[in-house]
């Protein structure tokens, strides 16, 4: 069966009776996504998966939308449904090609983080990053989190057994307990958790806006690495620019950016069979870690 066929008979089950055809989207990696043309109403964006969802994979992602509009300011796709099968969203469109909108995205993206610092570290419970459960219990401190829920917790996935040796799996370790001299001790602040350039998209009238969030409070320089590290397009060079005047960002930031990203480097290794380069960077960035200085 097609994806479009699986997703036209979800909206159907649904109750979404209007809906004519589905045509598929390309972009996202974990589930499938398509474009629903309805009779008399605007067309919409759905995604669910091919085999059995992970049980609340689609509530959490509206919930974190909700966050990032609510708390954060951002601009996000209206949630017309969320069940346990199936996720329907108002139509975003594909991101301008010009350095004023990165600028843009500079100022929102700055703003949420500077406005919604935290006392602590994590989540009111648990979500999902990719089809992964992103774990967020609550820590004082940001190093033991970031080590524990966003590093070592992927240790134990097949596929990154698999993929590191003895000596990776003990130079993560002994990278997680340098994080505090390796790391600016920073306060915790609402991230969006998945923010590679595919998830940065416009509203209808050309505003940054953006999707499939893994949020928590965590350190701003998760999203920031995350954005860095995915082939950002050369006009998103004032984005950096940008955001670094905004945020006092100290001029040794970019040296950061591997160490933070390992945590996605991870996520990717643990869910997909094409690691898109991941298990490459994992190695380089745990290098000096390899053996005891």
């Amino acid at each position: 069966m097609s994806s479009t066929t699986v997703l036209l008979e979800r909206l159907l089950q649904a109750g979404m009776s209007e809906v004519v055809t589905v045509e598929p989207v390309t972009g996202g990696v974990a589930a499938l996504a398509g474009i629903a043309t309805r009779r008399d109403a605007p067309s919409v964006f759905v995604k669910g998966f091919a085999d059995a969802p992970a049980l609340g994979v689609f509530v959490a992602e509206a919930e974190g939308l909700a966050a990032l509009r609510e708390l954060g300011g951002m601009a996000t796709p209206e949630v017309l449904l969320a069940d346990p099968e199936l996720l329907v969203l108002s139509v975003l469109r594909p991101r301008p090609h010009t350095e004023s909108f990165w600028e843009q995205l500079a100022h929102l993206l700055a703003r949420m983080h500077t406005s919604t610092t935290h006392p602590r570290f994590g989540w009111h419970h648990d979500n999902w990053l990719g089809r992964r459960r992103q774990v967020n219990t609550w820590h004082d401190d940001g190093f033991a989190f970031f080590a524990e829920h966003r590093l070592l917790r992927w240790l134990g996935e097949p596929r990154v057994e698999a993929a590191l040796d003895a000596a990776d799996r003990a130079a993560l370790e002994r990278l997680c307990r340098r994080l505090p001299d390796l790391l600016p001790d920073r306060p915790a602040c609402l991230t969006h958790g998945d923010l590679w350039t595919q998830n940065i998209m416009a509203t209808p009238d050309g505003q940054p806006a953006l999707i499939d969030p893994a949020v928590s409070y965590m350190w701003a320089e998760v999203d920031l690495a995350h954005v860095w590290s995915t082939s950002p397009p050369p006009e998103a060079q004032r984005f950096f620019e940008v955001y670094a005047h905004l945020t006092s960002l100290d001029d040794g930031w970019q040296a950061r950016m591997p160490v933070i990203q390992l945590r996605q480097h991870l996520a990717v290794l643990a869910q997909f069979d094409d690691d898109w380069g991941a298990g490459e960077q994992i190695r380089a960035t745990l290098a000096p870690f390899r053996t005891r200085s």
